[in-house]
């Protein structure tokens, strides 16, 4: 174990078991809140983010990704209405989430720290943060900031594949992408919920869930 590895989540060191998955990067699972991170050593930097990233195909053009893109606006949907205002939280190159949400007459900004950077509106009814959470490098500080910009009473939904097994991880595609850097389980959602002030509204248990600050 790396002795200086401490959880960015949890802030946990001492309870911590050393992964592998599917590539040779070295991960850390954390016993305490199940968040599996990759060692730091590994971040790319902003450069080469945002290479990978521009070669995505996630335009409003691409059906397969406005589908996939379905998965987290439909049950969001259950809690948001027009009247409110939100934000894609991690929208990308191509911001897409955010135009499907305002054709349901729903206001929706796009921010993204690399591609659009601009000043954030000071809260928010809700956030969207779709396939944004694995590319955390410090999860804590990203959903304390998140919780800041919602309201009381805002939803936040996230989209992130979790991790089933530590057999499952380490031949597990998601760990392939070298942009991906943070894991959770569906648990590890559970201690999201308990340390930083939400309640959980609805989860499949696999990819999606929305969850509302208390």
């Amino acid at each position: 174990m790396n002795n200086n590895f401490e959880c960015r989540l949890c802030n946990e060191q001492s309870r911590l078991q050393k992964l592998n998955g599917a590539d040779d990067r070295e991960y850390y699972l954390c016993q305490s809140c199940n968040l599996i991170s990759v060692d730091s050593r590994y971040f790319l930097s902003v450069d080469e983010e945002r290479a990978r990233y521009e070669t995505h195909n996630n335009t409003i053009e691409n059906e397969g990704y406005v589908n996939f893109l379905n998965r987290i606006i439909d049950p969001m949907l259950e809690f948001i209405e027009p009247g409110m205002r939100g934000v894609d939280y991690g929208c990308g190159p191509g911001p897409t989430l955010s135009q499907l949400v305002r054709r349901k007459g729903i206001d929706c900004d796009d921010y993204d720290p690399i591609f659009y950077p601009g000043q954030l509106r000071q809260q928010y009814d809700f956030v969207f943060c779709a396939e944004t959470f694995e590319h955390f490098f410090y999860p804590e500080a990203e959903i304390e900031k998140l919780a800041t910009l919602l309201v009381p009473d805002g939803f936040l939904g996230v989209m992130t594949e979790m991790w089933e097994s530590v057999d499952q991880f380490k031949t597990w595609y998601y760990t392939r992408d070298s942009t991906h850097v943070s894991f959770y389980h569906r648990t590890t959602f559970d201690y999201m919920c308990r340390s930083f002030g939400f309640e959980k509204r609805y989860s499949d248990d696999t990819r999606v869930i929305v969850v509302q600050k208390i």
